[in-house]
Order: C-alpha cells, then structure tokens, then sequence
C-alpha cells in the first residue's frame, strides 16, 4: 500500500451463482482524492461499492487494506468506524422516519449509544444540512419528500461525522445543475480538509468534470486506472463498452401528420398552469427544465393519475376526458415512469408477467382464463422485438441489468399498442451503450407513427432525439425550441436563465 492511498483492494473478486460479478480486480483510492468509477450496468460497479461498505464479502484471496490496517473479515461496521460512508443509488433512507433521524442515523450506530438525545439528533442533521447549504424541516418524514429532496438528506447523512470516504452512487440523478454545481462544491470542500470521495456516474460529463483519476470496469474485470485529464467521451466510452458509440440528431421525415394530442390552457392547482401544445403522429416532442417545474406532474395528468382541474384535452380531434388511468388507456395512451424500480415495474416477478401486466384482458380465452399460447406469443413478441436480453421469460426482472429493464418497462406499454406514449426520465440511471438503444427503439417507435412525448433534464437527449424542445419552469411553459434551428448550448442557457 503506497504512503498516499486511504483504501488499497487486491485481488477482488465476486461469483454468484452462474455470475462472475468481479475477477481479480485491483483497485485504489488515495487520501483525500476525487476518484470516480465508470461502466457499463452489469460491469460491478455496485459489487466493488457493496464490497467497500462490507455489506457483501469478497471470495478467498482478497486483501483489503484501509489506512495502513488490514482486515481479515471486514465488516460494514469497520468500514463506518474508518470513515468510509456510502450514498447508495437507492439512498437507503427510512421512509418513516424524519429528515434529522436519518441524517443521524450513521452516527447513532457508529458511536454505540444505548439512549437518544434528540435534540443531539437535531444538531447533527442541522450541522450536516449547513456545510452543502441545504435547509430541509428537520421534523419532515422522509418519506414525504420529493427524490432531490431525498438524495440531499442521503448526502447530509454522510457527513455527520469523521467521515474518511464518501461513496456517491448516481448522486446527481434526480438533481438540478445548480444542486450538482453545489454538490460538486462540497465534494471540492471536503478535499480540503483530506476527504476522499469515489463517484459513480453514468454522466459522462460530470466524471470528467469532477475526476482527479478514473477507474473503469467492464463485464467484471479492471481495464484500468486512468487520470482524467488523458480522457474525453469518445476515449472513455470506448474503455467501458469496447466499441465506438456514434451520437447523431434524430431527423424527423418531413411531413405535416395529423395532430393526435392538443392541449389547451391545461392546469393544475400547484403543479402547472396554462399549458397549450400539440404532438403530432410519428412525432418525438421533448419536455425540459428543472425538477420541479411540473413535467412529470404534466405527464401525471395526462395519464390520469392526477387528472387536470381545468383545460381541455383532444385525442385525433375529439375533446376526452382523462379522470383515471382507465381513461388514458382506452385512448391509447401509454407512460414509461421516471422510477422503473418503484412505479414501473414489478420486481420480483418474471419479465414475461411485467410484460404482460397490461394486457391481461386481452389474453383471456371464452372461459375467462389466461390463454397460455397468446401469452406467450406476446412475450416473446415483444423480447424480440426490443432485443431484450434475459436468460428466460421466468427470469425475475430484478436480476436484468438497468438498460433491459427498461427495456422491460417500454414492452409491457407497447404491448397495449398506444397511439401516443409518454416517457419520463427514459435513460435514467443507464449507462452509456444501454441509453444509445433505448434512444434507437424511441426514433423506431416514431417511425411507426406512434406519438412520443420525452420528458428529460438532460438537454442532450432531448436535443439529439427530438424535433421540437419545450422549456418548462415553476409549471409553466417559458420557451419552445425547434432542434434543426437551434443548438443544445441556446436551450441550457434558456434553462439556466430560468433557474437563477
């Protein structure tokens, strides 16, 4: 172990049943150095973090080394009592209790205390929420909060106490550019005073704008350790898939189809106001802003979940009324969540039953039951169709990796074969190769006529996949974009400018 690391692994390896999670990897992590990790989903990423905290052991051979002491049978209490703090992707909060008891929760555990002080308990969190600028009601369930407001508090968590090491796993998914530009500033902040951070990001950009050093990995195994200033996107996709990816703007065929969704004067009492716009048959419309402008509550609405209390809505000319899922359904409309692990999909259950959740009905014979063959000719229909990769149709959704689970997600609505379908945060959480084919089956999908509405905060993705951007703010549409005469740079600006 060199003078300069705080964690040195060797030899890590990980097999699962029929899986080779981890092979022989090697990996360091020096004292107070901002080091990010980057792969594809599947490639072990989550296995290394799991490993660092202790929550998983490594197989025979490995040897673990943390500031200069060498554990044997390493624990996840050792790795809180040497300073090492984990954000995991799913923040691992407790939902029913208060923002100041989970901030503190780590520092409960750590310091063994039989008996809780609360107001101990409130300073911990007040202290913690002070040093990134946060100020989130200490008396607030969790559970009640929106996702950035969760993964704030799982950020202040892991600074209650002597921390040495600060795992972030996709901390920036469900933050603003302004909460990454000060997240990023803590990060700078804790460098200062000697603390490491590793940083794991499928945001390409955000790893080469925060990384001293990048490690990558792929199908389990090391490719290697690199300084970031020798990286750029093209070099590090590259690494972590082994092939070139091409980026290219989605080029709609020129064509004036019928308008298959208007929306007039559309509102909502405290998520969005006024809303007008139109999609077009075959047509991918973006929707972009900050969080929490009132997209996904727009999405919401129109799907039924949170009807509108005013406006008008038409479907191919004709006014509805969309009071119930149930409503949006029968007019063809379908909607990919922005949290597939929660909302989307069934996790335990097989990939072929989230497939088919949707269409049970439609798969009954004249005695009511489930006709076996139908079903599984929609199954395999659409695996086929989408390229899904599972090992079989029983296999439990949770086992795929994040890019087919989505995969999964986008079968079980088209499977309903809507006319217009909207998708909220479609790449989320997908790594670089995953999102470039989930992008490909959206333009296939447009090119089938179906009416796409893409709700994103990546600017990117809405530049290169759609042909008009609509910008929305505090619920409320500010500016509309056509992508063939602007750039990507004019609408992040128009963003920026709202957000200040």
């Amino acid at each position: 172990m060199s003078e300069d690391a705080f964690l040195s692994m060797r030899n890590i390896s990980k097999r699962y049943v029929g899986v080779q999670a981890l092979d022989s990897v090697d990996f360091q992590v020096n004292k107070g150095e901002i080091h990010c990790l980057v792969g594809e989903n599947g490639s072990g990423k989550s296995t290394l973090i799991k490993i660092i905290s202790g929550a998983v052991s490594p197989d025979e051979g490995a040897h673990i080394e943390i500031d200069g002491e060498t554990f044997h049978d390493y624990q996840a209490i050792d790795a809180i009592r040497k300073g090492i703090e984990v954000i995991y992707q799913d923040l691992s909060l407790f939902p029913n209790l208060t923002v100041a008891e989970n901030i503190a929760l780590s520092h409960i555990i750590a310091e063994g205390n039989r008996f809780i002080r609360w107001g101990e308990v409130q300073r911990i969190a007040r202290q913690a929420m002070d040093r990134i600028g946060v100020n989130i009601p200490l008396t607030e369930l969790v559970g009640d909060l929106s996702v950035a407001d969760q993964q704030l508090v799982a950020i202040c968590r892991a600074l209650t106490r002597g921390v040495r090491l600060v795992i972030m796993d996709e901390p920036t998914a469900a933050l603003t550019r302004k909460e990454v530009e000060a997240l990023f500033a803590v990060v700078k902040d804790l460098q200062a005073k000697g603390i490491a951070t590793l940083f794991v990001s499928h945001k390409l950009n955000e790893v080469l704008q925060i990384a001293e050093r990048v490690t990558v990995l792929r199908d389990g195994r090391l490719v290697g350790t690199f300084p970031s200033q020798e990286l750029d996107d093209e070099k590090l996709t590259m690494l972590m898939t082994g092939k070139k990816i091409e980026y290219s703007r989605y080029v709609p065929e020129a064509q004036q189809a019928d308008v298959l969704l208007e929306v007039r004067a559309l509102s909502r009492r405290g998520n969005f106001k006024d809303i007008s716009l139109q999609l077009r048959r075959g047509e991918i419309l973006g929707i972009t802003g900050l969080l929490g402008s009132g997209r996904t509550e727009l999405a919401l609405a129109l799907f039924g979940v949170n009807p509108a209390d005013s406006g008008e809505i038409l479907v191919e000319g004709k006014p509805v009324r969309i009071a119930s899922v149930q409503d949006a359904l029968r007019l063809g409309i379908g909607y990919v969540p922005e949290n597939r692990l929660v909302q989307g999909l069934i996790m335990p259950q097989s990939v072929g039953k989230n497939i088919v959740l949707t269409v049970l009905r439609r798969l009954l014979n004249r005695l009511g039951l489930i006709d076996a063959d139908k079903t599984r000719d929609t199954i395999n229909r659409w695996i086929e169709d989408l390229s899904i990769r599972v090992p079989a149709v029983d296999s439990p959704v949770q086992t795929l990796s994040g890019g087919n689970q989505q995969r999964v997600v986008l079968a079980k609505w088209m499977a309903t074969q809507p006319k217009i379908l909207i998708l909220d945060g479609p790449t989320i959480g997908i790594d670089v190769a995953a999102k470039s084919a989930i992008h490909e089956i959206i333009r296939d999908l447009a090119r089938r006529d179906i009416g796409i509405i893409v709700i994103s905060d990546e600017v990117s993705e809405v530049y290169r996949n759609c042909g008009r951007i609509i910008v929305m703010h505090k619920g409320r549409f500010i500016a509309e974009f056509d992508a063939a005469q602007c750039t990507e740079e004019e609408i992040q600006e128009c963003i920026n400018r709202a957000g200040e």
